[in-house]
């Protein structure tokens, strides 16, 4: 039998929200409520549909609040792992700072916990398994921030025009990738750096080290203003057009 890799997600939770004040001065953006329930249990209900049997979410800006919304630090009978960061790492540190929990997981899935998706992941972990680069990230050909340029391979050649090597293509980062644990070693230990700073630095060490798929089926959306907030909770209140089940 062939063991599984992708158990764990890891679910980037310990944003400041500061675009969302005053909303989340008292919660993390992450467990803003969204139809009756927090934002991040959509993103749970997501990669459990993939088939993700662990969570492992940072926290660093009331970090309370996340043992109140889960005293049994579990969902849907999901364990949850939380890891506290007393200083706010940005999303490659916070990876880095998981990487003793990760010692029997060689690959896991990366998510932010602050966006709503419906998107098939089988088709990131399937591409991702293909090549097993350092990091497959999933892709949409069309947003409101086109800025990875992937060329017709798969291979992202730079992300926020910083290298200035155009792809085939100019695609949306949809917070959502596939990594190799492996990929941590190339990250220092309290270290606060963005993963695109990462993927960046793997680029140009390693042409195909980070690759990407463009999957446009279902919606994503970013919560990323109080009133993006406000019009999905009434959206999802009247259409529903999240999924909020696990079936």
């Amino acid at each position: 039998m062939v063991k599984k890799r992708f158990r764990t997600a890891f679910i980037l939770g310990a944003g400041l929200g500061t675009r969302l004040r005053p909303l989340t001065e008292h919660l993390p953006k992450p467990l803003l409520p969204l139809n009756g329930r927090p934002i991040i249990t959509y993103a749970m209900d997501h990669l459990i549909r993939a088939g993700i049997e662990r969570f492992i979410v940072n926290t660093h800006h009331r970090p309370g609040a996340y043992r109140e919304a889960f005293p049994d630090a579990r969902w849907r009978d999901i364990p949850i792992i939380f890891r506290h960061e007393p200083t706010l790492l940005d999303t490659a540190g916070g990876l880095k700072n998981i990487e003793d929990l990760l010692s029997g997981d060689g690959a896991i899935l990366c998510y932010n916990g602050d966006i709503l998706s419906d998107t098939p992941l089988a088709g990131l972990i399937s591409a991702h398994e293909q090549n097993r680069p350092d990091a497959t990230l999933l892709l949409r050909s069309e947003g409101p921030l086109c800025n990875v340029d992937i060329d017709s391979s798969g291979t992202i050649c730079d992300l926020r025009h910083v290298m200035g090597r155009p792809g085939a293509a100019q695609c949306l980062f949809t917070g959502i990738y596939a990594v190799e644990t492996s990929l941590l070693s190339h990250m220092e230990p309290g270290r606060i750096e963005s993963v695109v700073d990462v993927f960046l630095r793997r680029i140009a060490a390693q042409p195909g080290a980070i690759r990407g798929i463009v999957v446009d089926e279902g919606t994503w959306y970013d919560i990323g203003s109080i009133d993006v907030y406000r019009t999905m909770d009434a959206q999802m209140k009247g259409t529903k057009r999240i999924r909020d089940d696990a079936t």
